[in-house]
């Protein structure tokens, strides 16, 4: 719900101009494959997928699976490979429940706060 939910706070950007911006910003300097589910269970799915593929680093915000998901914690835990948390909004800055995250553990790093411009800066982070 990108740029329909509270944009004051996630900005005006849809998930497809956000990918659009980092895909023109990174000028085909990587292969990035995006996923976007509201399921739980697709995004553990996806995370085994990647565990079996031939991936070499992982981008995922979690959205509020962060705060609750042992699932996805399980499924991040796994991979050998570097995984980036993104957070749009400065979690800090916000509602006491959101500054726990469970998946965050499973994370190499964490970027959060940079609104649309976490997810080209975590994608950099891994090519550097």
């Amino acid at each position: 719900m990108l740029g329909k939910r509270e944009p004051e706070i996630y900005g005006p950007d849809t998930l497809d101009d956000i990918r659009t911006m980092t895909e023109q910003r990174l000028k085909n300097q990587v292969h990035l494959t995006w996923f976007q589910s509201n399921l739980e269970g697709e995004l553990v799915s996806k995370l085994q997928e990647i565990f079996h593929g031939n991936y070499d680093g992982v981008v995922i915000n979690p959205g509020a699976y962060a705060h609750t998901s042992v699932a996805l914690y399980d499924a991040m835990k796994i991979l050998k490979i570097p995984v980036v948390e993104v957070h749009l909004s400065q979690l800090y800055r916000r509602e006491d429940f959101r500054q726990t995250l469970l998946t965050a553990k499973a994370a190499t790093a964490i970027m959060s706060g940079f609104g649309k411009w976490s997810y080209f800066r975590a994608i950099q982070s891994l090519i550097d």
